[in-house]
């Protein structure tokens, strides 16, 4: 059963209420978490795997991209082309991702991994720039947004709303003794 309510909050100096249905925004936060978790989760598998691959020449690597794909003009070219060829670089994207859409998807340790995923997608969409701040921040299909910064958001929102607590372990791993005798525990999950 669907129960309405009315939310009141405060944002940027204003008062702003608005009703909406407890069930379908826990269904919304739900499939929103387990859709960005199998969205990365995908994208780090198909990495390890082929980063995993018994013939040298096609193992994955980051190296490639960040030497020859920054667009020309990016404000980081140079910061991204120095991280290009460095294993610990490919090991942090292959495993972030795997990592950070399986604990979306089985919805444990959300706010910390939203967190995490949040800044990947930061460093993607800093990756994508085609110009400076005076150039409007262009990217290849427009001004400022991009995929990137749409799932750096609504990771953030996720792990606002504490997303890990709808069908997910988060529920369970608050119940936990550890959890409730230290509180901070709490920041991590949700």
């Amino acid at each position: 059963m669907s129960t309405q309510n009315t939310l009141h909050a405060e944002i940027l100096g204003r008062d702003f209420a608005f009703d909406y249905s407890e069930s379908w925004v826990g269904y919304s936060l739900f499939f929103m978490r387990v859709t960005m978790g199998w969205v990365l989760f995908q994208g780090g598998v198909t990495k390890l795997v082929t980063y995993l691959d018994a013939d040298p020449g096609n193992n994955w690597t980051a190296a490639g991209y960040l030497a020859n794909a920054i667009p020309a003009g990016n404000p980081l070219a140079g910061v991204f082309a120095a991280m290009a060829g460095n294993p610990l670089i490919d090991i942090l994207n292959m495993w972030g991702l795997t990592l950070t859409g399986l604990a979306l998807i089985l919805g444990a340790f959300v706010r910390w991994s939203a967190f995490w995923g949040a800044v990947m997608m930061l460093f993607y969409w800093l990756a994508a720039l085609q110009g400076g701040l005076f150039a409007g921040l262009p990217l290849e299909h427009g001004w400022v947004v991009d995929d990137h910064l749409v799932y750096a958001f609504l990771l953030f929102g996720l792990g606002a709303f504490g997303a890990g607590r709808i069908l997910g372990l988060d529920a369970r791993l608050e119940k936990l003794s550890i959890v409730e005798n230290n509180r901070w525990l709490r920041l991590l999950l949700g």
